[in-house]
């Protein structure tokens, strides 16, 4: 069982930056798949980055490229997600994910993970 926090979302004008963080449980907190997710209104869940704890490999979908960044304090078992140069597009509730993948670091459907955070909402105002 992964126990997973978000917290850091909130409002900003586009343009601006937000970094969400996403504490696991400790005991379990190695060879994780950590992956960001959003869900926009009317839309499906999307990865946008994940990160493998024990390794550090990464993953970022192209929307995302060169404006967010996925990193790790592994001994405070948190991953972040900093996100720069937001846009109206990037407006979601985002969810952190994790699960015991032996490949992290490509991209993967919502379904393939099973444990979630409770999500925390971006809004970014044009």
């Amino acid at each position: 069982q992964v126990q997973l926090v978000e917290s850091g979302g909130g409002s900003v004008q586009a343009g601006g930056s937000l970094r969400l963080s996403c504490a696991a449980s400790a005991y379990t907190y190695s060879s994780l798949c950590l992956g960001w997710f959003r869900q926009a209104p009317g839309k499906e869940r999307e990865e946008v980055a994940s990160i493998y704890t024990s390794g550090g490999t990464t993953y970022y979908a192209d929307s995302v490229k060169g404006r967010f960044t996925i990193s790790q304090d592994v001994a405070k078992s948190t991953v972040y997600l900093q996100m720069n140069s937001l846009n109206a597009e990037d407006t979601a509730l985002y969810y952190c994910a994790a699960e015991r993948f032996r490949i992290c670091g490509v991209r993967r459907p919502a379904t393939d993970f099973r444990y979630w955070g409770q999500g925390t909402q971006v809004t970014v105002s044009s």
